[in-house]
């Protein structure tokens, strides 16, 4: 784990409550059921980026909900602001997180080489 202080651990991980608590808050049915998975916040805490779940979204959609979130980022700044009585909140930066996709591709050439290795075990020993 990166070595960071515990005033911006503790930064992100309020941002990742509060933020799907702001989107909640909008008419937009798409951006309502949005899920957060990781907030990084720079070292000056003056910039975060916001790592969505990409679920089933499509590229068009995923360029939908990014313009949209790009519009209504100050909307989810001041619902931060005001819960948590802040006089400024970072500038937010929103990206689908492909952490999970390469986790699983990393996770299947494990099991191949895996395989590989039982079946040269297995062709040695005969």
């Amino acid at each position: 784990m990166i070595d960071k202080s515990i005033k911006i651990q503790r930064t992100q991980s309020v941002l990742r409550e509060l933020i799907p608590e702001a989107l909640s808050t909008l008419g937009d049915e798409m951006l309502r059921g949005l899920c957060v998975t990781e907030v990084v916040c720079s070292r000056g805490k003056y910039d975060a980026t916001v790592y969505l779940d990409k679920m089933m979204f499509d590229e068009k959609e995923k360029g939908y909900i990014l313009s949209r979130l790009d519009k209504v980022k100050r909307h989810i700044q001041n619902h931060c602001m005001q819960t948590e009585g802040w006089f400024r909140c970072p500038n937010f930066t929103f990206e689908f997180d492909e952490s999970l996709e390469r986790q699983n591709k990393i996770d299947t050439l494990f099991a191949k080489v895996e395989e590989e290795l039982k079946k040269g075990k297995k062709a040695h020993d005969e």
